[in-house]
């Protein structure tokens, strides 16, 4: 069974952010087919659109290597998330379909019935659910992919404090999906800004000081060739 391109490019990203990889080691197409038991046909296809991505960089007489951002890169990240993320929700509100609309109120209901009960261990997923529906609620192919990869990126290089009060967190993201669900757009940009806003002080970078020197994770979590991938 030919295993997809798009497979092995998820599995490779997901494996760069968790620091399966670290940054500026070499990406060999043989040994990342080996370890994720593919050929290297989708491997070379992956690796190129990790490099599209900015995750990848082609370096001469060493080939594919994990890139290494600098500070300055990833603070510019967060500011185009505090553009784009409002202008996703903008858009959401004039193109949402009532699927969208109905995985947004029961992410809400679940994130606002667990901040209330002071269960954090899984309002981090809810979160990144939320804003993963936002955005492929907003209609834009183009604008969901930038998001994505915007979402991608920060995870990669910030961790993220947990909210102060994630109880006024998810009436935040509660009121988002009031003003989608409406349709008023310009109200949905100005509330997704001001959370935006709100939460960029708790992103600390996990590479300060220069290319990074983190602590390497060896296991893949994400073998290709089983049914546990993400697609």
């Amino acid at each position: 069974m030919r295993i997809p391109a798009h497979s092995v490019c998820t599995a490779v990203r997901d494996d760069i952010v968790a620091g399966v990889y670290e940054r500026g080691s070499r990406l060999t197409e043989e040994l990342l087919a080996r370890r994720y038991g593919v050929s290297r046909v989708p491997v070379r296809e992956a690796l190129r659109t990790l490099e599209a991505e900015g995750f990848v960089v082609t370096r001469r007489h060493a080939g594919a290597c994990v890139a290494e951002p600098t500070e300055q890169e990833a603070q510019d990240l967060l500011e185009m998330r505090m553009l784009l993320e409002p202008l996703g929700a903008c858009r959401a509100a004039e193109r949402r379909t009532e699927a969208h609309l109905k995985v947004l109120r029961g992410l809400v209901r679940l994130g606002q019935e667990r901040a209330r009960r002071g269960s954090s261990d899984d309002l981090r997923s809810l979160g990144g659910w939320f804003h993963e529906t936002l955005a492929q609620s907003c209609g834009s192919p183009a604008l969901t992919s930038m998001l994505t990869q915007l979402r991608h990126k920060i995870a990669w290089m910030y961790t993220v404090d947990a909210p102060a009060d994630p109880v006024e967190s998810w009436a935040e993201h509660g009121a988002i999906v009031d003003a989608v669900t409406r349709g008023d757009g310009e109200r949905a940009r100005a509330i997704t800004a001001l959370h935006t806003e709100r939460s960029t002080p708790a992103h600390r970078l996990r590479f300060p000081g220069g290319p990074g020197r983190a602590d390497r994770v060896r296991t893949s979590q994400h073998p290709v060739n089983t049914s546990g991938i993400r697609n």
